[in-house]
């Protein structure tokens, strides 16, 4: 089974804010990066759209550092 709070590429926490009850009602920090999609099709078809990406795997942390608000 799937946990949605692990990275589906890595298994490290991804910090999806969905994720967590705690914070499910806040935007993600995935909302504020753009995510190159051959970053995504690079995943097994089974693990996409399963979980949230770490920001690592994702490519995306000097968006992330350009935009410390948005960090997660």
């Amino acid at each position: 089974m799937n946990d949605p709070s692990l990275c589906p590429a890595c298994g490290a926490r991804n910090d999806c804010a969905l994720a967590d009850p705690r914070t499910a009602d806040r935007p993600c920090w995935c909302y504020s990066v753009s995510i190159d999609r051959a970053v995504l099709e690079a995943l097994p078809a089974e693990l996409r759209n399963a979980a949230c990406l770490c920001p690592r795997c994702a490519q995306v942390d000097e968006q992330l550092k350009q935009a410390p608000s948005s960090a997660p």
